[in-house]
């Protein structure tokens, strides 16, 4: 009885400490997700080395996981993106975004919270560079819009018209400009930005609420049950590693579902590095998103995807190991004591909110 009750303690601690990052996270994301066109990307993502920089970049804060950027990459690919581009836009997008570095630091501490965005765009820019080395043989599908004739009442103007549109009355243009007011206008961006947040309060949070959940009892369940020194003997190192990526790339799971997964690890014993390349190449590779690569891109391309995130990952991770030893760092006592700046009372009623939300019956009863 000791035991049940010391496992949903600690399971109460890790929901509270997470839920106001994750509540935080959700509500950014939403907002992006209202406010950044996804047409927008394909226009900035051709070919070359800036194209693979403004990928990633683009695509780290994004709210996607590594299901949900599917779909957006194939658009993407398909709207004239290049494969290196797509690439590193599949890489740099469910490895991190706005949700999953708040719940970093809140579940791992700062370092690790400012770490992580950072390898997840260089590796998707070192993927994105191997994958150009491969030739891009696949045709891009091309846009489907004509230009030679538009619906709108202003490009369907006639001769006579178009004589006419000198005179401000005469013009559905002009008509159309005038009875725009600026409560139309305060109404739009409402209503888009309400859009966003029933985004983050419905879609969004209906991806993450499962493998999120599992992640935490994960977590707890190593808190409770798992001696510290169980796995010391064998968690850190090249090795381990390894083993890591081969667990990993079969996975389905979003960055911020990884988080307290690898919290998990680092309570086990396994160290910060290893826990960070598990991090890496979940979120960025699963059966879903390697079938759709070499569909739309080629073997090729798919064999040196997957090169590029074992690489970047394996390194990040050895680099982090060594450099938390050499500047003294102890990642314990961060995630121990990141979270006392946020009350247990404002941290629980976050878990309440979330809790809400994830449960459809309930939540359709105000949304």
């Amino acid at each position: 009885m000791n035991t049940f009750i010391l496992f949903f303690d600690n399971l109460l601690q890790l929901s509270v400490e997470a839920s106001p990052w994750l509540l935080l996270g959700l509500l950014i994301a939403g907002l992006m997700k209202a406010w950044v066109p996804t047409k927008i990307l394909s226009q900035h993502l051709g070919h070359g080395n800036k194209a693979i920089i403004k990928a990633a970049f683009i695509g780290a804060p994004l709210p996607l996981c590594s299901c949900g950027v599917i779909p957006v990459a194939t658009e993407l690919r398909r709207s004239g993106a290049s494969a290196p581009a797509t690439a590193a836009f599949l890489v740099a997008t469910p490895e991190t975004g706005v949700d999953s570095v708040s719940v970093s630091y809140a579940l791992l501490g700062p370092v690790l919270a400012i770490y992580r965005p950072v390898t997840a765009i260089l590796s998707a820019i070192f993927t994105g560079m191997i994958v150009a080395t491969s030739k891009d043989s696949f045709t891009r599908v091309k846009s489907h819009n004509t230009h030679g004739e538009l619906t709108t009442c202003c490009a369907k103007t006639t001769a006579a018209t178009k004589a006419k549109a000198a005179e401000p009355s005469s013009s559905c243009c002009e008509n159309k400009s005038t009875k725009l007011s600026h409560s139309a206008l305060s109404h739009s961006v409402i209503a888009k930005t309400l859009a966003g947040i029933r985004y983050s309060a419905t879609q969004l949070i209906d991806d993450l609420v499962r493998w999120l959940l599992l992640g935490l009892l994960f977590a707890t369940a190593v808190r409770t049950f798992v001696p510290t020194s169980f796995l010391l003997s064998y968690g850190s190192g090249l090795g381990a590693m390894w083993v890591m990526i081969a667990l990993s790339i079969p996975m389905y799971i979003c960055a911020t579902a990884s988080t307290p997964i690898a919290a998990g690890f680092i309570m086990a014993g396994i160290s910060p590095g290893t826990a960070l390349v598990f991090m890496m190449a979940g979120p960025a590779t699963n059966i879903s998103t390697l079938g759709v690569i070499k569909n739309e891109m080629g073997s090729s391309v798919l064999i040196k995807y997957l090169l590029g995130i074992s690489i970047s990952a394996i390194s990040f991770g050895l680099l982090l190991d060594w450099g938390l030893v050499y500047f003294n760092i102890d990642i314990s006592q961060q995630m121990q004591h990141s979270h006392q700046l946020i009350p247990f009372w404002f941290g629980l009623t976050c878990l309440g909110i979330l809790t809400f939300l994830a449960i459809k019956p309930l939540r359709k009863l105000l949304i």
